[in-house]
């Protein structure tokens, strides 16, 4: 039994994780979000140059994302995930409108590179070897010493894969982040490389019905709650002090910090955290794709790097976007929108059309800052940290985020029960 509270300061994916693990336990929880709604950059939200819902960003999960299935499963929203039935993806190039897609075998041997219809075009078995050193990479090695393809496959699936998954520049993202990617996604074949898309909204599959869960299990959220700061005493944090007052905690208190790397260094000084950042750009518009568009496009040879299509807006994301967030928007959205007519075949004007820039979307996945992540335990007893900028040996992505949060929440479980 419980011997003290639990408290998680952030509401993003990370935060809601460490939340609904803790309230699956039966461990009473407060939750308190600073913004007006929780979900971080896993959020959804009414724009009105749109006239639609949109969301932040596009965040691609695959099948085999433990955390991540695992998390909907809780909530009551596994199913809430929408893609193909089979691991495949489609491409076009734009320099020459060549058109392929791949598809990966299900099982764990990949038959599928020794097929010219179901690779990359212009590659043989033998250029996907090559990558196979990412799996034992060290901690220090860069994708650019790690791999010496620069050829059809580097240019058509691997860079353009590899700069998505870590959002930063392949050539010098960490070698062991892309390999733990590459391990727990391509090397174990279809079955768990199966991409999926929060549909309709992120907002509707990984945040509504966390909130929905906590509320039923008697969980307490505070929105629009910011922390100000703890109260330290003999290595405990003694209050969290708000700025409309303070709450009393003790050492048998169990505190989740889920907020992001300058907020939590902010909270808690000497903090070790990632101090380099990359963009990402997403565009949305307000048009229904053609008939037979796939979900789910990678462009090769664009500022879109891939085009998600529902059922009544277009979206593109872009990673590592450092280079375009200073761009005018206007002109921006009428590039980005060049790149989706043409690979979607379309014609006609604009449509109504939102540009989301996050400057600061993800620390750099470089091996000098992936050495600066911290892990769960500081050096405050009772307070345990969370997000996907922390040691969870992956980059920033969902799974790392929610990952972190079970992690938290198996460690503030086992605080409360000292």
């Amino acid at each position: 039994m419980a011997s003290g509270k639990a408290y998680v300061i952030g509401g993003g994916v990370a935060g809601l994780a460490a939340a609904t693990a803790l309230a699956e336990r039966g461990i009473s929880v407060t939750l308190f979000e600073a913004g007006p709604q929780a979900g971080g950059r896993c959020r959804s939200y009414f724009d009105p140059a749109m006239g639609a819902m949109i969301d932040n960003g596009n965040h691609l999960v695959l099948s085999g994302n433990r955390a991540v299935n695992t998390y909907l499963a809780r909530i009551g929203a596994k199913d809430a995930l929408t893609g193909p039935e089979q691991a495949v993806v489609d491409f076009v190039d734009l320099a020459d409108d060549r058109r392929w897609r791949l598809q990966l075998s299900e099982g764990v041997f990949p038959a599928w590179v020794f097929s010219r219809e179901r690779r990359v075009p212009d590659t043989r078995p033998a250029d996907y070897a090559g990558y196979a050193p990412l799996l034992l990479a060290g901690r220090n090695a860069t994708i650019g010493e790690t791999v010496k393809d620069r050829g059809a496959l580097w240019r058509r699936l691997m860079q353009h894969f590899l700069v998505s998954a870590l959002n930063t520049e392949a050539e010098t993202a960490s070698a062991a982040l892309a390999g733990s990617v590459i391990r727990q996604s391509l090397a174990r074949g279809g079955h768990a490389s199966r991409p999926r898309i929060a549909h309709p909204t992120l907002a509707a599959v990984f945040v509504d019905p966390a909130l929905k869960y906590l509320e039923a299990k008697g969980a307490t959220v505070h929105l629009g709650t910011r922390l100000r700061g703890f109260g330290i005493a003999g290595r405990a944090a003694r209050a969290l002090e708000f700025h409309d007052g303070s709450i009393t905690t003790g050492m048998k208190d169990a505190i989740i910090l889920a907020v992001n790397a300058p907020v939590a260094q902010g909270l808690l000084p000497g903090t070790t955290a990632p101090d380099e950042f990359r963009a990402i750009v997403n565009a949305h518009f307000k048009t229904a794709p053609p008939a037979g568009t796939p979900a789910m496009l990678g462009v090769i040879g664009g500022t879109a790097e891939w085009i998600f299509s529902f059922t009544d807006r277009i979206s593109t994301t872009t990673s590592a976007a450092d280079a375009l967030v200073d761009e005018d928007r206007e002109a921006l959205a009428a590039r980005i929108w060049a790149n989706v007519a043409k690979a979607l075949r379309l014609e006609g004007p604009m449509p109504p059309w939102q540009i989301v820039k996050e400057k600061r979307a993800t620390f750099a996945a470089t091996p000098a800052q992936d050495a600066k992540r911290p892990g769960p335990r500081g050096p405050i007893r009772n307070i345990i940290l969370a997000g996907d900028w922390t040691r969870t040996g992956l980059p920033a992505t969902i799974e790392g985020a929610i990952r972190s949060g079970e992690t938290a929440a198996r460690l503030a479980a086992k605080h409360l029960r000292l």
